[in-house]
């Protein structure tokens, strides 16, 4: 899990944070760079294929790694083809065929990421499910400062002269590509999980049911009114930080930091503290349960995006980020050790991939949304009033939690 989470963890932001960083050197406007975040809504959608992953058998795949190893490997590949692609382009020249690329990258890291959850949850029964995620979320985070730090510590190392060197961010993701092998490999020696197998469908019609229907369905029978609260509670759990996140390395350029000092404070340094934020909600969520947390988590995320407002008014101050970013991924890490948690306990095994795809999809699909419009509200208004802004609409999370402990719904249990 410690491999296969590096391997989930480093497409995300280099079809996104990393990305944003390139585009604005090569001199892309804001409000374009946050317009091509939508490319992460492809994430959002893949419930939408998820129940396919859960039944389908890749020809010849399938029958030689077993149904989710099969998956994991065909979306893998589809990840190296993508950042290949996207090693041969200037984003400067050729925008679009970037965008294509990333979206491909995309649509192959959400399917690994299905396969993956699936992976996870199959592996172990309930009780070691906990150790299986923290150590899928160490993997992840590692990856996180590879696919930040690294690309830009390779990129400054290669680059030639002070400006834009659009050779030097084709270098850094070509050696991306390469490092999906980790997962590559790592598929490839694991052990296929033991699966839950539904009854066999008598035709066309009752497979479909089966497959794209009943996963859905199971969930709102065993919640019922619940659901709604529920889904609603996962969609905009994570929003002040998606939509904050967006502008944050446009911002470090436009403040004059440079690759390096991105790269040891931001990429480094604050993956660390997510870490440690990660331990410490995990340590938290089983003292005091898993709610409780959720809600900690929502309060601080909100508070630290206040903090970039401030140093919004410094201009190039280090030490003043170095600060920003500890608080900010410390609370980061700690509402998703809760959050992740929280979902795993909604997951009905029988459809283990299909749920949980629903339910991390549905995280992403509103704050995506709205982090699209993030540029042009910079252009408009500001860093500091963006970042108010943001700390202002993660205010409705702390209702929806209130409401979901209130009807105790964390103490339903699945059949």
């Amino acid at each position: 899990m410690l491999f296969l989470g590096f391997s989930a963890g480093l497409p995300l932001l280099l079809i996104l944070g990393t990305l944003s960083f390139w585009l604005r050197e090569a001199g892309i406007d804001r409000s374009t760079i946050g317009y091509l975040t939508w490319v992460g809504l492809i994430y959002a959608f893949k419930w939408v294929w998820a129940p396919l992953v859960d039944r389908l058998k890749i020809p010849f795949l399938t029958k030689l790694l077993g149904r989710r190893r099969s998956w994991l490997i065909f979306a893998q590949a589809l990840i190296i083809l993508g950042l290949v692609s996207m090693s041969t382009m200037d984003p400067k020249l050729a925008l679009n065929s970037v965008v294509w690329c990333a979206l491909l990258v995309a649509f192959g890291s959400a399917t690994q990421d299905i396969a993956l959850d699936a992976f996870r949850i199959e592996s172990a029964n309930s009780d070691h499910q906990a150790a299986l995620a923290a150590t899928y979320q160490t993997g992840y985070r590692l990856a996180l400062i590879w696919a930040g730090a690294g690309v830009l510590w390779l990129a400054a190392r290669v680059e030639t002269g002070g400006g834009y060197d659009a050779s030097a961010w084709q270098f850094a993701y070509l050696c991306m590509a390469g490092s999906i092998g980790v997962g590559v490999l790592t598929t490839l020696f694991s052990k296929e999980p033991v699966q839950y197998e539904l009854a066999k469908a008598r035709n066309a019609k009752a497979w479909l049911y089966q497959t794209l229907v009943e996963p859905f369905a199971e969930f709102i029978q065993r919640y019922r009114w619940h659901a709604v609260l529920i889904l609603s509670l996962i969609a905009i759990y994570r929003i002040s930080d998606v939509v904050m996140g967006i502008m944050a390395n446009p911002f470090y350029v436009d403040m004059g930091y440079t690759k390096d000092e991105v790269a040891a404070v931001s990429k480094v340094f604050g993956v660390v503290m997510t870490l440690v934020g990660a331990f410490v909600g995990g340590v938290l969520t089983l003292r005091f349960g898993v709610l409780r947390i959720l809600f900690v988590g929502a309060i601080l995320s909100a508070v630290s995006n206040l903090l970039f407002a401030w140093l919004a008014t410094q201009g190039h101050d280090l030490h003043g980020l170095i600060w920003v970013i500890s608080a900010d991924n410390l609370s980061s890490g700690i509402a998703s050790a809760a959050f992740i948690a929280f979902l795993s306990s909604l997951t009905n095994i029988r459809y283990s991939a299909t749920q949980y795809a629903l339910f991390s999809s549905m995280m992403l699909l509103l704050p995506k949304w709205l982090a699209g419009f993030s540029g042009v509200f910079v252009d408009n208004y500001g860093y500091q009033t963006f970042f108010y802004g943001t700390a202002i609409i993660g205010a409705p999370v702390l209702v929806l939690i209130w409401l979901t402990i209130h009807f105790k719904i964390v103490q339903i249990k699945q059949d």
